[in-house]
């Protein structure tokens, strides 16, 4: 099943059996200045994808107003309902919950509440987000602001996305701008960079990070690659995005986490959102940047909610964030672990212990400023992550720390992983392979010793 949800999804992928025929005829536009001409076939039968791209003296339209093409969709196939597939902290995914509006979801989707998100009181302005809803509140501000900006990826127009992060925007701005591809994601992410390479702005989503391990080869020799293999003559300003992580119970192949896959590309950069804040002001200036960004978002991350600014506002792709203050070990940790760590602080602190806890959010280039200053005060380290032990994020934060600030540590760096196994199916052995918080207060107790 091609899909970001469980085997028990009530959602079928099954490819339709057409195929599609369209050719984008040049229509001038006043704002935007591309020069293209853009013609695909798709075949779903047999997940190919024809892509070619040439220059034109005229711009491709890419306004809300342009006539939007009747295709048919995967909304539109018999049998095919749009629904949420509500995920608890306390079990596993439910095949028979009914779907609920987006203002009723839970929200406590982690093994934690959110320390930060329950913080927030309606008193104050602004207004509240689902992590899903500010995600597509950033990227639909973007498109607004900027034409040439557009989306593509498997399920993202009419249907909305797998979690729903691009529902509507099909309606608003035309299939030209939220394009449905067919399960082919080598073929789609290659388009995808093509389009960046002729000035478009575009959004690949990959319905699940897994998949985009088909896209590997585009990613590393193409996207991370051509503006310095052309000699700067070109600029890749695409923003890859999808759900990765530990779900519940979604099986070793929708569980992955491919940071450390993708750290190791040249010209790429990497960041990972955890809250509503900083998902849409970190999709806003990934989209805004010149550079191939991948946004890593996690499936259980989706329903935390939290109140964010009315104004806008855009958060920087290599600064890490100061989620608590401290002064005896610093806690160094990024997307759903956050929650772990922070779970883990209630107990340090009565206990005594008063850890220093930062979301590094950049995972390459990581912010050696803030992080450095935290080992300068506090002396110790611990790295909490859900990636793999080998190769991982943890390993080269390792390295860079070690490297940087070795004179500052008054003992080795830990690092907490998740095991180097497929994660289980099993809920109890899926647990088992994660960080969890008693693993992380017991590391803190024996770092301080």
């Amino acid at each position: 099943m091609r899909s970001g949800l469980s085997i028990k999804s009530p959602v079928s992928n099954s490819p339709p059996n057409f195929i599609y025929k369209l050719t984008l005829a040049p229509i001038p536009i006043e704002k935007a200045s591309i020069s293209s001409f853009l013609s695909f076939k798709f075949d779903p039968k047999i997940n190919q994808m024809a892509t070619v791209f040439g220059a034109t003296s005229a711009a491709i339209s890419v306004s809300s107003n342009s006539r939007k093409l009747h295709l048919p969709s995967r909304r539109s196939l018999p049998g095919r309902k749009a629904s949420f597939l509500v995920v608890r902290s306390d079990a596993g995914a439910n095949p028979n919950a009914r779907p609920r509006r987006a203002d009723q979801l839970i929200t406590n989707a982690v093994a934690t509440k959110a320390d930060a998100a329950a913080a927030s009181a309606p008193s104050k302005p602004g207004h509240e987000l689902l992590l899903f809803e500010a995600l597509r509140e950033g990227l639909e501000e973007e498109m607004a602001r900027d034409p040439t900006v557009c989306v593509m990826g498997e399920d993202v127009g009419h249907y909305g996305g797998s979690y729903k992060v691009t529902k509507g925007l099909a309606d608003k701005y035309g299939d030209l701008r939220v394009l449905d591809t067919p399960i082919a994601e080598n073929s789609f992410t290659g388009m995808g960079i093509g389009a960046a390479m002729t000035g478009l702005r575009p959004i690949i989503e990959g319905m699940n990070m897994g998949f985009l391990l088909l896209a590997f080869n585009q990613i590393s020799n193409n996207c991370g690659m051509l503006h310095y293999t052309s000699g700067g003559q070109f600029k890749i300003p695409v923003v890859i995005r999808g759900p990765g992580g530990v779900g519940r119970q979604l099986g070793a192949e929708h569980s992955q986490r491919l940071e450390s896959y993708f750290q190791s590309i040249p010209g790429i950069q990497m960041v990972a959102c955890s809250t509503p804040y900083n998902a849409k002001g970190l999709m806003k200036a990934a989209i805004r940047s010149d550079n191939p960004v991948i946004l890593f978002e996690h499936v259980l991350l989706y329903n935390l909610k939290e109140r964010i600014p009315d104004e806008e506002y855009v958060c920087s792709l290599e600064e890490a964030e100061m989620v608590r203050p401290g002064e005896h070990v610093t806690i160094l940790t990024y997307s759903r672990m956050r929650y772990h760590v922070m779970q883990a602080a209630k107990t340090l602190v009565n206990k005594g212990y008063d850890p220093e806890v930062i979301d590094i959010r950049s995972l390459k280039p990581f912010d050696l400023h803030t992080i450095g200053n935290s080992v300068k005060k506090t002396h110790r380290v611990l790295i909490v992550e859900e990636c793999m032990r080998t190769g991982g994020i943890g390993a080269s934060l390792t390295a860079a720390i070690t490297e940087n600030f070795h004179d500052y540590l008054d003992a080795p760096i830990v690092c907490l992983s998740s095991q180097d196994v497929p994660t289980p199916y099993a809920a109890t052995l899926e647990e088992v392979t994660v960080v969890q918080p008693a693993q992380i207060v017991t590391a803190v107790e024996e770092l301080c010793q």
